[in-house]
């Protein structure tokens, strides 16, 4: 069910960034829907990718999702708040950077990077192979051999 979920959010973030990408061919300025279907396509591509690496055949996701659709929302709202802050903000700095880059860079970059190792070590146990898991390798390890 996880690697399903996973497989769409990977199939509609393609086709949002491919929408995104063919919004640029419009005649006049860029559309606004084409920058917000980039940020979603991102968000989409990115979580649905996750989802697929940390799917087991026959296992729930657990709190593990929940980290998953955190990651959605900070990303989607990281990416589409410095798309619509306006330019010129008169200078002012969050960290010392640009408010824009500052979404980006901290919003995008570090926040996910400090708690999805945190929620993943917490999970590990359930998450990792169990030793049924381990006994299924070694059979097929020591299997017919040439």
């Amino acid at each position: 069910m996880a690697a399903r979920a996973g497989l769409v959010a990977l199939v509609l973030g393609t086709l949002a960034a491919a929408a995104a990408y063919l919004s640029a061919f419009l005649p006049g300025d860029p559309p606004l829907w084409g920058a917000l279907a980039m940020v979603l396509g991102i968000a989409l591509l990115s979580v649905g990718s996750m989802l697929l690496g940390a799917a087991r055949s026959g296992r729930p996701m657990g709190r593990l999702i929940w980290a998953l659709g955190i990651t959605f929302v900070i990303l989607v709202l990281c990416f589409g708040l410095a798309l619509v802050l306006p330019r010129g903000d008169g200078g002012a700095l969050w960290g010392g950077l640009p408010r824009r880059a500052a979404l980006v860079l901290y919003g995008v970059g570090l926040l996910p990077a400090l708690y999805l190792p945190l929620v993943y070590a917490l999970t590990f146990q359930a998450r990792t192979l169990d030793a049924e898991d381990i006994a299924r390798i070694r059979a097929a390890r020591s299997g017919p051999q040439p």
